[in-house]
């Protein structure tokens, strides 16, 4: 009778025991196991009502680990950091002189057509001031050099590149986006201008591009990321990762932003929301201005280190007006980025003619950095939702007052004050700006701390959010951020089984313990991708 009874129970493809299920449901229901099957959550209760109700060839045994949604990137760069694995690596160059030397040797042990490299970062220099590019220009005469800053605001040229692109000192049509001296480029070139220079490097072939990309998924699938929103895809690299999902060789979910070119409007935006199992195709994004650690963020005032300069508005309110409107009639999310006052304030505005309080179209300001307080209060009036990066606030805290002055900083990567808007919001890296770590991500939204512990009582602590908040920001808030949350972001019967596992609880060890937490499995629709 017993045996029979035995046959009886379901079966589950996979049995998980002995945890600490973390579901990041409604209630935050905690469990100790759960059932999987066909790539979706079965089942979730104790380990005896799961086990007497279902059986499996594949028990794993959690010896008390804690189990999370897998994590979502509400904002990343996904293409751009599997293109970057060719580049050399600049993040962290504490001076130019360690820069040039890092290029160097890059280029030496991958000798190519091109240098490039990214990640540089003038405020970490003893001199924080851009560039020039004389010395590469004495290395390299003859081979284009492109460095993109950590931002991917700014760049740093040779005269090579310079020479290849065609353009001089006269013929600048946004002169404000290209540093001169005495009249002649010293290389470093913002905003609108650093993008052409981008687009000039050769794109890999198929090939390489399909390694690349399945580098930086494994990246992904170590860190416990399961999606990532790509914030600016052009059509033809959304449709390359659409086969490469369609082929099995690509299994990391993207939500995919639409670059604003015609060409990516008539491709996907006329033609309405184009959704897979793995690819999500239903926003448009905008860039407002620049960033503040280049000084292309547009203030309302004035920089404090700059009197007189009020950064770069990247796009006039009736071109936002004409995208918003293309994106509305044909039901498209606008995700725009602003960083500065000036530009959040702009982008409130103009979204304010389209959405009606109490609506739900989700539409995003990526990142909000600087909110007027005046401002504040639209983002719930109108249902507009902030899409921040916590761990920007950490890596920009030792040099931001000084753009911004002591009144402005406390209005700042004002996290706390920004969710309460509409009680939730999405969290990101901004990665390859920042670290790929949603775990890193956790702990700067809930510390307000860097890795080395400082400040000891937290950058603007008062903004800080709780665990749970920070755990909602990188699973069912990113998920509902992009239209996702039936399927992602929380672990519930019915949903996709994607899941990973820590060796430590990060709800609830010491918070100075918590970036040390590590990744032991993660799972995609049931599947191990990453085992340590």
């Amino acid at each position: 009778m017993l045996a029979s009874c035995s046959s009886d129970r379901p079966q589950a493809d996979l049995i998980i025991k002995n945890a600490v299920i973390y579901t990041v449901d409604s209630g935050f229901t905690i469990y100790t196991a759960m059932a999987v099957g066909d790539g979706k959550i079965i089942s979730m209760g104790d380990d005896k009502y799961i086990l007497e109700n279902y059986t499996s060839d594949s028990i794993y045994d959690a010896l008390g680990k804690a189990v999370f949604p897998g994590f979502i990137d509400a904002h990343a760069h996904f293409y751009g950091y599997a293109l970057n694995k060719q580049y050399a690596d600049l993040n962290g160059c504490r001076s130019f002189e360690e820069l040039i030397d890092r290029i160097q040797k890059h280029h030496e042990a991958n000798p190519s057509e091109w240098i490039t490299g990214r990640g540089w970062d003038q405020n970490l220099w003893p001199v924080k001031a851009f560039p020039q590019n004389d010395l590469l220009n004495k290395l390299f005469p003859d081979t284009p050099v492109l460095l993109t800053r950590v931002d991917g605001h700014a760049v740093l040229v040779n005269q090579a590149l310079i020479d290849l692109s065609g353009i001089n000192a006269d013929s600048l049509t946004k002169p404000g986006e290209a540093i001169l001296k005495d009249g002649r480029f010293t290389g470093v070139f913002l905003e609108s201008y650093a993008d052409m220079f981008r687009n000039m490097v050769p794109v890999p072939s198929d090939e390489i591009l399909k390694k690349l990309l399945q580098q930086a998924a494994a990246d992904c699938f170590g860190v416990g990321l399961t999606m990532v929103a790509d914030a600016g895809l052009d059509a033809s690299t959304i449709r390359f990762i659409d086969q490469m999902q369609s082929d099995d060789e690509l299994k990391m979910a993207v939500y995919a932003m639409l670059n604003p070119t015609e060409e990516n409007f008539n491709t996907f935006l006329t033609k309405g929301k184009y959704v897979t199992n793995k690819l999500n195709v239903r926003s448009v994004k905008l860039y407002a201005d620049g960033a503040l650690g280049s000084r292309g963020a547009c203030l309302l005032e004035p920089y404090s280190d700059m009197p007189g300069y009020y950064g770069i508005a990247t796009i006039t309110p009736d071109e936002l007006g004409r995208v918003c409107l293309m994106a509305y009639d044909n039901g498209f999310q606008v995700c725009t980025h602003a960083i500065g006052d000036s530009a959040v304030r702009t982008i409130l505005n103009v979204y304010s003619n389209y959405l009606m309080p109490g609506n739900d179209l989700r539409w995003r300001i990526e990142h909000a950095q600087i909110v007027h307080p005046d401002d504040i209060d639209k983002f719930g009036e109108y249902g507009i939702i902030p899409s921040v990066q916590a761990t920007h606030a950490t890596s920009d805290m030792n040099w931001a007052e000084k753009r911004l002055g002591p009144k402005r900083i406390k209005t700042a990567y004002a996290y706390r004050k920004l969710m309460q808007q509409n009680n939730w919001l999405p969290n990101g890296t901004d990665f390859p700006i920042e670290d790929i770590s949603p775990v890193k991500t956790f702990y700067a939204a809930v510390a307000r701390k860097n890795l080395d512990g400082l400040p000891v009582r937290g950058f603007q602590k008062e903004n800080a959010l709780t665990r749970e908040e920070a755990l909602r920001s990188v699973t069912i808030w990113a998920a509902r951020s992009f239209f996702e949350e039936n399927r992602r972001g929380s672990l519930e019967p019915g949903k996709n089984a994607d899941f990973v596992i820590l060796d430590h609880d990060i709800m609830t060890i010491p918070e100075n313990e918590i970036p040390d937490a590590r990744v032991v499995l993660t799972y995609i629709d049931g599947q191990a991708v990453y085992i340590k």
